[in-house]
């Protein structure tokens, strides 16, 4: 896939599952990208929560198939250390306008957290219509996702936080959602 033309839609869309991955150890990193796009899940989030991210996703950058991101990005700081690093999508919690103008400026692809219709409507206001829907599980869940979805029907999301291996295919189920994260794919340990 050629990265460069890469848009949101086109990330949430390379795997139903988008493993999100907490790794404190870089030299772990190009065996973790190796075996997710061995499994074809080729879009790869990995967060900015340890001092080995950056270095991770350098790593994972390198293996043939890989499309890594980076999540948990705060500030335009944070985004551009990633991009640096070779991140081909930001992922982040919420939704600001400072970090919007700055990911929109640098024309990466970006999934920012929503959890209610102001989020929503704020994306919408930035030229926005993919989301991540997070925390999932503690925002009120499939209900609350088929509740935001009947008034934003342009919207689609990537529901993450608590979803896990046994629900992911409920979620999946729900026509505005394209894809899920999940941190279950990697375990820490």
């Amino acid at each position: 896939m050629n990265t460069a033309a890469l848009n949101t839609d086109a990330v949430m869309r390379l795997a139903p599952i988008i493993p999100v991955i907490v790794i404190d150890n870089a030299a772990r990193a190009r065996a973790v990208a190796e075996t997710l796009v061995a499994a074809n899940m080729l879009a790869l989030e990995v967060t900015l929560r340890t001092p080995a991210a950056l270095d991770a996703i350098a790593e994972m950058a390198r293996v043939p198939g890989a499309v890594v991101g980076a999540g948990t990005v705060l500030n335009e700081t944070q985004l551009d250390a990633a991009i640096a690093a070779g991140a081909r999508f930001i992922v982040s919690p919420g939704l600001t306008d400072r970090l919007g103008a700055a990911v929109r400026e640098r024309g990466i692809p970006w999934l920012p957290g929503v959890a209610n219709a102001s989020d929503i409507m704020r994306g919408l206001d930035l030229g926005l219509d993919r989301f991540k829907f997070f925390p999932a599980v503690a925002s009120g869940g499939i209900p609350a996702l088929k509740a935001l979805s009947a008034p934003f029907g342009m919207a689609k999301f990537c529901p993450t936080g608590g979803i896990a291996a046994d629900t992911a295919k409920d979620w999946l189920a729900l026509p505005s959602v394209v894809c899920v994260g999940g941190s279950w794919m990697v375990p820490t340990a």
